[in-house]
């Protein structure tokens, strides 16, 4: 830790070294506005303002603002925005209102520009993917755990063969290590790190933004593998639909139905109501082991926000979201009720209460340039009760998070800054069939980010922030993020950062419950939760995204390498087919991960994404570094998606998936353990094709796992379910086989 501490403590010296030299300057200010061809006038976000021999710049902001340091003796500025006149103003005492505008030759012409159904930002100092609706539809996407089925970057397994529930994999690490946010409110954590990616219809998604390794001070101290942040459908998008209906239809018994609506009163209130029914009603168990490949289930989930626009420059948003959900599974006879032993059909429940609230309170300062504050809110109440076999896991999870941001700029726009306060509580209730763990944390800490901008070649952002855990004391988070562009269409990005976290070990490793496995917590600290030791990893990450223009279509090739290490673990060791264990980290644990992706319109309209993934993911178990179970080091990826002028979408996704290391396991036919193996490799195809026979009508027709290739006999032992040796967690590959799928989206505008 020591030694990152003091890489980071340096460059922040050089930095604070670089901008030290500033002398005879002074600020100039205003606002950059630009007029179309007739007349209306209104502010440009991201013009540039610099002097004319370019030693010096700055960008308007969100409101056409800039601010600009320059030397006393520098009479003129040039202003230059894409699409409009460019400019050279003298600089005079007072603010300046400096207005653009259109050229006459440019009156004729319509530029028409085509967006990726996901881009990447050269500008951001943080590699991010933003994940647009229209990628979204490419798949079925009837909950965030499979949205990303068109995602290179985001893996995605079944935790079990029982429960149902897919758990993403960020840089070779289980999802929990990822943080998930609600329009950058922490949203699935604590007891819902597994089966709360449920909760979140994909139909009501407007779009996410995904970033690999270590994220801003701003958003806490958890991330460790990355962000992936949430935006919600907007009531006030005026060219948004007012009501939207979303059927889903399975060949294997699974219906869905999403209904979004959005009712803009005036300009300033409006408000949004979502809701979602999901019922799994057919019994499937298409690899004949007498288990439901699936659970029968109820799901809904219903949300309800507002949105207030205020007088001088105030924004307020609230809501409040309801889940309930009830899943029946196991044996095919088994049903609900039945007495869990020897003799009677194995059975599996899981019933989830969760309501959650959230507000959003924003100030900006019309009179300061860059200025604004606002405090996040939220609360949740989680309960759950599940049953697996002779296993039971009841749970309650109260929490509350404030977080208070404060942003300005130092001088000009070239500098901004970031300080807040935030406040995270969690209190946690859980009893795994006769074992009970109780704990309660408050975590109040305060932080700084500080961003530097040198016109659009050069970008830093360094945050610090400082917690204090009431079990485990103070901690120290820092990150950096440096972003070089040497040229227009190049960006090279390299980030370093700490994270930590309370491992939630029941509940993010759920799907071990559906074995006969004894979990085994060997606790070393009294008071800790669970009594272990908090995890702490560092992440560095270096990437480079180049994008080119071929033939008059866009492209992009990107580069990317993250290690993680961690300085301590809760290890989840499943070496031995008898127990599950827990335990401090003991040795070495890392995880290395290089990602390729190529992008790039083939022919109008025809978009091809090749992508190649490498995990080097590896942990010491009881003294022995080894390979981490269940994680492809390899992964091959291409998506094809083409759009008709008549509005035929057709998309097409094949992945080879690489071996991955099964531990030792029961072997029933031999009646003894086996020394560990390797899962084969596979194949999967994924297909869909729509047609909107309006802008408002569509209907789509689809096929998941079209190889039909599924892991043989998941379920070990599924014919002695009581037995040792019975175990589901073991999952390598597709537990379902070819599924085909039809739904339809009206829209009412």
């Amino acid at each position: 830790m020591n030694r990152y501490l003091s890489k980071l403590l340096l460059s922040s010296l050089l930095l604070i070294g670089v901008q030290a030299h500033a002398q005879e300057m002074r600020q100039v200010s205003g606002r950059v506005s630009g007029t179309d061809q007739k007349g209306k006038k209104e502010e440009l976000v991201g013009a540039t303002v610099e002097l004319p021999d370019h030693s010096a710049g700055a960008q308007t902001d969100a409101n056409g603002d800039f601010s600009l340091s320059i030397p006393v003796g520098a009479s003129k500025l040039v202003v230059s925005y894409i699409g409009f006149t460019t400019d050279t103003i003298a600089v005079g005492d007072g603010p300046l209102n400096i207005v653009l505008s259109q050229p006459r030759a440019l009156k004729e012409v319509v530029i028409k520009k085509r967006k990726g159904p996901t881009e990447i930002s050269l500008m951001n100092p943080i590699k991010t993917e933003l994940i647009s609706e229209r990628e979204l539809l490419k798949a079925a996407c009837c909950n965030l755990s499979e949205s990303f089925e068109t995602t290179p970057s985001v893996d995605v397994a079944f935790t079990d063969a029982v429960s149902g529930y897919k758990q993403i994999q960020m840089l070779g690490l289980a999802g929990p290590y990822t943080l998930i946010t609600r329009e950058n409110i922490p949203d699935t954590r604590g007891l819902a790190s597994v089966t709360g990616l449920t909760f979140t219809p994909g139909a009501w998604i407007e779009g996410m933004q995904l970033s690999k390794g270590t994220g801003s001070v701003v958003n806490g101290y958890e991330s460790v593998a990355g962000q992936i942040n949430v935006e919600l459908k907007k009531p006030f998008e005026e060219t948004d639909e007012k009501w939207l209906l979303n059927l889903y239809q399975n060949t294997q018994g699974r219906t869905e139905a999403n209904i979004v609506h959005r009712k803009q009163f005036n300009e300033k209130l409006s408000t949004n109501f979502m809701l979602h029914g999901k019922s799994q009603w057919l019994k499937v168990d298409q690899n004949g082991d007498g288990f439901l490949d699936q659970p029968k289930d109820k799901n809904f989930v219903g949300l309800n926000r507002w949105f207030w626009f205020g007088p001088k420059s105030w924004e307020v948003q609230g809501g409040v979201k309801g889940t309930y959900s009830s899943n029946t599974g196991g044996e095919k006879s088994y049903t609900e009720g039945t007495e869990q032993k020897p003799g009677n059909p194995w059975g599996y429940r899981m019933d989830i209460r969760r309501v959650e609230g959230w507000a959003k309170i924003g100030k900006m300062f019309p009179n300061k340039p860059g200025t604004s504050i606002g405090l996040q809110l939220s609360g949740i109440y989680h309960d759950q009760d599940a049953i697996y076999g002779q296993r039971n896991y009841d749970a309650t999870q109260t929490s509350f998070y404030s977080n208070l941001i404060f942003q300005s700029i130092l001088g000009n726009t070239n500098h901004i800054i970031k300080a807040g306060a935030s406040t995270l509580v969690d209190k946690y209730e859980e009893q795994l069939t006769k074992q009970q763990f109780t704990r309660n944390e408050i975590v109040p800490g305060a932080f700084a980010e500080y961003s530097y901008s040198h016109l659009d070649k050069f970008n830093i952002v360094a945050g610090i922030r400082g917690d204090y855990h009431n079990i485990y004391g103070a901690f120290v988070t820092p990150r950096l993020h440096v972003r070089y562009a040497p040229f227009k269409r190049t960006a090279i990005r390299a980030s370093i950062g700490r994270a930590q976290r309370t491992a939630n070990i029941l509940a993010e490793n759920i799907g071990y419950m559906a074995s006969n496995r004894n979990f085994i917590i060997q606790s070393t600290i009294p008071g800790n939760p669970y009594g272990l030791e908090p995890e702490i990893a560092w992440n560095t990450g270096i990437n480079l995204t180049q994008k080119f223009q071929l033939d008059y279509r866009d492209g992009a090739i990107s580069f990317d390498f993250y290690r993680t290490d961690f300085q301590n673990q809760v290890v989840v060791d499943v070496e031995d087919a008898h127990d599950v264990r827990f335990y401090n980290l003991e040795g070495k644990s890392y995880a290395n991960s290089f990602q390729t992706q190529f992008d790039y319109e083939v022919i109008h309209n025809l978009d091809l994404r090749l992508a190649y993934r490498w995990y080097d993911v590896k942990t010491t178990y009881s003294g022995v570094l080894k390979e981490r179970p269940l994680v492809a080091a390899h992964r091959a990826f291409a998506n094809v998606g083409y759009e008709t002028r008549n509005r035929w979408k057709f998309d097409y996704t094949i992945q080879w998936v690489g071996q991955k290391r099964i531990p030792s396991v029961y072997d029933h036919h031999y009646m003894s353990f086996t020394n560990g193996e390797m899962s084969p490799s596979f194949v999967q195809m994924n297909a869909q094709i729509s047609k909107a026979f309006t802008e408002d009508f569509e209907v789509y027709l689809g096929g998941e796992n079209l190889t039909n290739y599924m892991q043989h006999m998941p379920i070990i032992g599924a014919m002695h379910p009581y037995d040792v040796g019975f175990d589901a967690s073991m999952i390598w590959g597709p537990v379902m086989g070819r599924n085909v799928y039809a739904g339809l989206r009206y829209k009412i505008r």
